[in-house]
């Protein structure tokens, strides 16, 4: 699309929010330009009304939940009877053209996504950052407005751009806890919604593993509590930690629990969940990009392939085979044929690699560990189980590692082709 300036005799662009909410809305054209303007439409909780002969499969599985309905036919003078808003978004300009006419003269705006100097609405570059909705007219250039609106979702994305209302506890005098996986330590990998929530926090308890470099583009006023628990080292207990997340929210702050992660892979963050809740505070989770797939997906080992494995499984490695604690059944984890992955397994290593032999598993099985996973100093070692020991030994294997059993690490180099029976499968 074209560049459109604004002539200086037609006045500038007016702003405004539409309000759609159950009001009829007919998009007429079912391609992907029509796709896209039907997801903010819907978005908006518009009753979607699309004309086209065709659509998208998008547009299509929207049909049969009754999310949009769908008039299969071209365009025909009156479909527009009842509309609050309309859109023409067909690849015939004749089409758009009539659509727009229809609509000039029902008094009635309509987008007209092929010529933006023929249009009497233009639609801006649209983002959403929770509550907030971002909108930019670019003075007719959509490229510079869809540049201006991604620097500032960016912006409050990192906290650059301060949404200070954001920052007021909505209801006084309690405050909030959110629970946020960080990822498995990169800080490009945590999710858009955990950022925001570490941008607007007044507290942030944060363990060691989570990706700390975001605690440096906090203001001065945010307190930063070290909640870390070292492998078999220091650590604040998990008593203290719900005790903090309670009283520094039950005092009016915003409070972030920024774990390594998931916080409910291994995270204990269901614990946390439940002292906030029996305390009545208002708790959030924000799931986090799991390092059981993240950190063998970073080394190039999918934890399933097609043909390969159909099933994995994420263990805990803190305890070994055999400890009167342990819950794991590493008989029946031997005995599986697809992916098994090992969380906080490095000292265990030993003895689950024997375990895993002595009840089916074959010794040459392959095996990768990854050490650092997602940081400049992440590393990949191969070898089977049968020498796992001595190489956890003699690389000098420290946490955090992440190590994977299994076929699907053999995907880099030599491997058994899949059977012709699993090569069928979907």
């Amino acid at each position: 699309m074209n560049a459109t300036p604004v002539p200086p005799e037609s006045g500038v662009v007016y702003p405004v929010g539409l309000r759609l909410h159950d009001r009829r809305v007919v998009v007429v054209g079912g391609g992907q330009v029509a796709h896209r303007r039907v997801a903010g439409l819907l978005a908006a909780r518009a009753r979607v009304t699309v004309v086209s002969p065709e659509v998208t499969p998008a547009i299509e599985a929207l049909v049969e939940p009754g999310s949009l309905s769908w008039v299969r036919r071209r365009y025909e003078p009156g479909d527009l009877d009842g509309a609050w808003y309309a859109v023409a978004a067909t690849d015939d300009p004749t089409v758009n053209a009539a659509v727009a006419e229809e609509a000039e003269r029902a008094r009635l705006f309509c987008a007209r996504a092929d010529d933006r100097s023929a249009s009497n609405v233009w639609t801006p570059a649209v983002a959403r950052h929770g509550e907030l909705v971002v909108g930019v007219h670019g003075g007719g250039d959509p490229q510079r407005a869809i540049g201006v609106r991604d620097a500032v979702v960016a912006g409050l994305t990192d906290g650059s751009i301060a949404d200070r209302a954001a920052r007021t506890p909505a209801v006084a005098p309690t405050g909030s806890v959110v629970l946020v996986g960080g990822g498995p330590g990169d800080p490009g990998l945590i999710t858009v919604r955990g950022r925001q929530a570490v941008a607007q926090a007044d507290v942030v308890l944060a363990d060691h593993l989570a990706p700390l470099s975001l605690l440096e583009t906090l203001p001065t006023h945010v307190e930063v509590i070290d909640a870390s628990k070292l492998p078999r080292g220091r650590s604040m207990a998990q008593e203290q930690i719900n005790a903090l997340l309670v009283e520094h929210a039950l005092a009016g702050r915003r409070v972030v629990r920024l774990k390594g992660g998931d916080p409910f892979v291994f995270g204990r963050g269901m614990e946390e969940l439940e002292a906030c809740v029996a305390a009545g505070v208002p708790v959030e989770v924000v799931p986090g990009v799991t390092s059981a797939i993240a950190v063998p997906g970073l080394a190039g080992i999918p934890v399933t392939h097609r043909g390969l494995t159909h099933e994995f499984v994420v263990v805990s490695g803190h305890l070994p085979p055999g400890h009167p604690q342990s819950l794991v059944d590493w008989p029946a984890i031997a005995r599986l044929r697809g992916t098994v992955v090992v969380l906080m397994g490095v000292e265990t290593a030993p003895a689950i690699a024997a375990a895993l032999v002595a009840h089916g598993r074959a010794p040459d099985t392959p095996v990768a560990v990854v050490t650092d996973g997602s940081t400049p100093t992440q590393r990949t070692i191969r070898t089977t189980l049968a020498a796992l020991p001595q190489v956890i030994a003699e690389e000098a294997v420290r946490p955090p590692a992440v190590w994977v059993v299994g076929a699907v690490v053999g995907l880099n180099g030599p491997h058994d082709e899949p059977t012709p029976d699993d090569a069928d499968l979907d």
